[in-house]
């Protein structure tokens, strides 16, 4: 009966190591047995770790949470040989080309920290494939017409607006790489931009950073200092019912600037001042383009 106690005592104190030993075990530690009252004991290393790691587990445990106490992971890293992973950030690679898709793919998994979203991915581009690949950025390489570009940033970024945007292979034009800012990119690389620009410019936007090449910054610059020379009147929205894009056109439209040219200055389409001038004219009642800038100063808003 003795040693039935001694043997049920033995178990109940190798159950009560739990993990502990588990870990032990795994790491490969050799364990000298010694009989201590019909019980076999642990060496002194063996019994260290052990009390290393029940005393982190104690500590988490009198906190109140099951939260995992850093040096208990401390310990399972060295005893398991094994390390707590974070997410990489997640990017979707969008290319017609798809050659250049899975070149730019290996590329951005060479670097190994970033994974690429649908590696395999071979249908076109579809903007709610964003959301479902949980992708962080979009790649987008430009498809040659401005138009279209400008159409797929605008779907991105109505359909997954937290989703950070890098436009590649663009023509590197004024006028469009201002419309692309406006449409939502964080990120616009030209034609000869080179594979280490492109993980740059992830890494950048991935910081919360924005990238463009230095000239078009300068550009950048210009255009918001043209938007603050041109602030629109009060008066003139009051009494007139002008927007202050519509009253932005007006100076420019006595100068006798063509539809084109308007358009190339506030990096519009030409469609879109069409619309304004068309607008214009049914508020102030004017007829023409002429009696847009006449009806102005008569109304003294023009010298």
């Amino acid at each position: 009966m003795q040693r039935k106690a001694r043997l049920q005592n033995c178990i109940i104190e190798a159950n009560a190591w739990g993990s502990s030993k588990s870990l032990i075990m795994t790491a490969g530690i050799g364990m000298r047995t010694r009989t201590h009252r019909g019980c076999s004991t642990m060496n002194a290393g063996t019994q260290q770790i052990v009390q290393e790691a029940e005393s982190a587990q104690k500590k988490n445990h009198s906190n109140g949470d099951l939260r995992t106490n850093k040096t208990a992971r401390e310990i399972a890293a060295r005893v398991n040989g094994s390390a707590v992973v974070e997410r990489k950030p997640r990017v979707f690679v969008a290319a017609d080309n798809r050659l250049l898709r899975e070149a730019i793919s290996r590329m951005l998994v060479r670097s190994g920290e970033i994974e690429v979203a649908a590696p395999e991915f071979v249908e076109p581009f579809r903007a709610e494939d964003l959301l479902k690949e949980h992708a962080d950025t979009l790649v987008l390489s430009s498809r040659g017409n401005e138009n279209e570009d400008l159409a797929a940033i605008r779907m991105a970024r109505t359909m997954a607006p937290k989703v950070q945007i890098l436009l590649i292979g663009a023509t590197g034009e004024e006028s469009e790489f201002l419309q692309c800012v406006r449409a939502g990119v964080r990120g616009y690389l030209p034609r000869d931009a080179s594979a280490k620009d492109v993980l740059e410019g992830v890494r950048a936007l991935q910081a919360g950073e924005a990238v463009c090449p230095g000239t078009l910054c300068a550009t950048l610059f210009r255009y918001l200092e043209r938007e603050a020379t041109s602030f629109p009147s009060a008066t003139v929205h009051r009494r007139m019912g002008l927007s202050r894009r519509e009253q932005q056109l007006i100076p420019l439209i006595a100068e006798g600037l063509t539809n084109k040219e308007i358009a190339n200055h506030f990096c519009l389409s030409e469609q879109t001042v069409k619309n304004h001038l068309y607008r214009m004219r049914h508020k102030i009642g004017a007829t023409d383009r002429l009696g847009i800038v006449q009806v102005c100063q008569t109304q003294g808003f023009m010298p």
